[in-house]
């Protein structure tokens, strides 16, 4: 479970986080809605213990990344959008040298390897090296990264950018697997289709607070409005920032 209460962070004038406050739960998938610039990107860095809070608590499982940072990485897994892909690597490489980094035994990681291609279909790609991949072959790649070690807590900034069908597809069936192994999963997107179709909780934020938290039928509810796009909308104020 992951825990946020009061966050604040400023960049000297530029108030990113203004008292952001929520929980993400273990055994859901949470989207993290808001418009360009809301503090999305900034909130799951401090999450990992990359960025200090200037005021607030966060705890993931019950640590504080920025006392014990390391124990907290050890239980998360972070895509951002920077993959860190090695061009020159196959899938296979690329994944095995990222699970010996983790301290991961080489059995046991030639068998989450296996188990990570098939859950995001990267059969076709596995001996392949990554130089010329699209780019959502390179997401897919990251993502299975992301997940080699078993991370209990997981957050996404933007999983679903560039991704085609199929690859959304399999992006869908990795946060279904998740869910039901009880991971805590945190999607920062700003596709609506994607929070429709596999969140279970979503987190609206703007101008760096907290605006409301609820399932997306509980959130259309509140603001009488049917469409989750457009009660995103009303909550926030502005249409910046939307994908369909």
């Amino acid at each position: 479970m992951i825990e946020v209460q009061d966050v604040t962070k400023q960049f000297g004038k530029v108030q990113a986080l203004a008292g952001a406050t929520f929980t993400a739960r273990d055994g859901q998938v949470t989207a993290l809605l808001g418009p360009n610039g809301a503090g999305k990107t900034t909130l799951l860095r401090m999450l990992v213990g990359l960025l200090r809070r200037d005021a607030g608590r966060i705890a993931v499982d019950g640590v504080d990344p920025g006392v014990d940072p390391m124990t907290v990485r050890r239980s998360i897994g972070f895509l951002t959008d920077q993959f860190g892909l090695y061009e020159k690597l196959t899938t296979r490489e690329y994944l095995h040298y990222f699970g010996e980094l983790n301290g991961m035994e080489r059995p046991a990681l030639a068998r989450r390897v296996d188990e990570v291609t098939e859950l995001l279909a990267l059969e076709d790609i596995l001996e392949r090296r990554s130089k010329g991949f699209s780019q959502g072959q390179r997401i897919k790649v990251a993502l299975a990264r992301t997940l080699l070690h078993r991370p209990r807590n997981l957050l996404l900034d933007e999983p679903s950018r560039g991704l085609d069908v199929m690859s959304a597809r399999a992006l869908r069936r990795a946060l279904a697997a998740l869910r039901a192994d009880g991971c805590c999963v945190i999607m920062a997107t700003h596709v609506m289709q994607e929070v429709t179709n596999s969140c279970d909780d979503v987190i609206v934020i703007a101008g760096g607070r907290t605006v409301a938290q609820g399932t997306p039928q509980s959130l259309c509810e509140r603001t009488g409005i049917a469409s989750l796009e457009d009660a995103f909308v009303k909550l926030v104020g502005t249409d910046e920032g939307i994908a369909v």
